[in-house]
């Protein structure tokens, strides 16, 4: 058999092949989390973004990108409020894309994508942190912090430009911390402390004010008591002594021999005692009552 006859019986076999070959080419599947784009010699056509088995010419070629969200960390950067307060700012971008013909004619792939993301977000927050103040970011007053408003508003204007520009979505902008620069901390932490203690000051005058109202009002109340006391005192001191007058006065209106015997040996008790030396003379009152008794009197 010469070749143009087993060439001749061959040719329904190639022309299979062929249409095999041309049906895989054309034909494409895309899954839920993906959508291509489908271009002709390098040049976008048109994007899919419907999951399941589509159709293309077979010179044309598909080109598959993640429609997922993706989360760009971009690398902490300087910023200065309106205060002037120098603050280390890191955040974070959730983005998609969204324009997958715009994103392939400007960036082209996700990593280009970023670095552009990364200019637009940081002259975002250069501008916004540029009219605020630093307690409108941290504040003890939870009425006065503003972040959440003032990076709602970053995300909708990077999401415009990135989408104008790069056929980028952008979901989400927002802090994962703020610090402050190595430079500035040892500073800022002088003024704490400093602020602490002037804090911590102004209790310890108040307190110390408030004590001497305190003790103040105790002496006061102190006095008003003794005061009292003493006047209830003397009260019943005059109330006995007259009392003591009176017994003594009916006592020696009975019998005053025998009072003034009492009343003199009231007076040894006082004067005497087992360590009392006396040396008396003949003719000594004290001598006589000793030893005559009341026949003294």
């Amino acid at each position: 058999m010469s070749f143009t006859d087993r060439l001749r019986n061959r040719k329904p076999i190639l022309g299979a092949l062929a249409a095999i070959v041309f049906l895989w080419l054309s034909f494409f599947s895309i899954r839920e989390t993906e959508f291509v784009l489908i271009t002709q010699f390098g040049r976008p056509l048109y994007a899919v973004n419907d999951a399941g088995l589509h159709l293309k010419w077979f010179f044309q070629s598909a080109n598959y990108f993640d429609k997922r969200l993706r989360v760009y960390n971009p690398r902490p950067s300087e910023f200065l409020t309106r205060d002037k307060k120098n603050l280390v700012i890191e955040s974070y971008v959730a983005w998609r894309i969204q324009d997958p013909q715009k994103f392939v004619e400007t960036v082209g792939d996700p990593i280009a994508a970023e670095m552009r993301l990364h200019d637009i977000v940081w002259s975002g927050l250069s501008a916004s942190l540029g009219n605020h103040d630093l307690d409108s970011l941290i504040s003890t007053n939870t009425q006065a912090v503003q972040s959440k408003a003032i990076f709602d508003r970053l995300t909708t204007d990077t999401d415009k430009k990135a989408l104008a520009a790069y056929g980028l979505q952008v979901v989400d902008v927002r802090i994962k911390r703020i610090n402050l620069p190595d430079q500035n901390k040892q500073s800022v932490y002088a003024r704490m402390r400093a602020e602490r203690e002037r804090i911590a000051r102004q209790y310890r005058a108040e307190g110390e004010e408030q004590a001497l109202r305190i003790r103040a009002d105790a002496d006061r109340q102190k006095e008003e008591i003794l005061s009292l006391a003493y006047k209830d005192a003397e009260k019943l001191r005059g109330e006995g002594d007259a009392e003591s007058t009176r017994v003594y006065s009916q006592a020696y209106s009975r019998n005053p021999r025998f009072y003034k015997l009492l009343r003199t040996l009231e007076a040894y008790k006082k004067v005497l005692d087992d360590k009392t030396t006396a040396i008396l003379s003949s003719d000594s009152e004290l001598l006589k009552v000793l030893m005559r008794g009341e026949n003294a009197q």
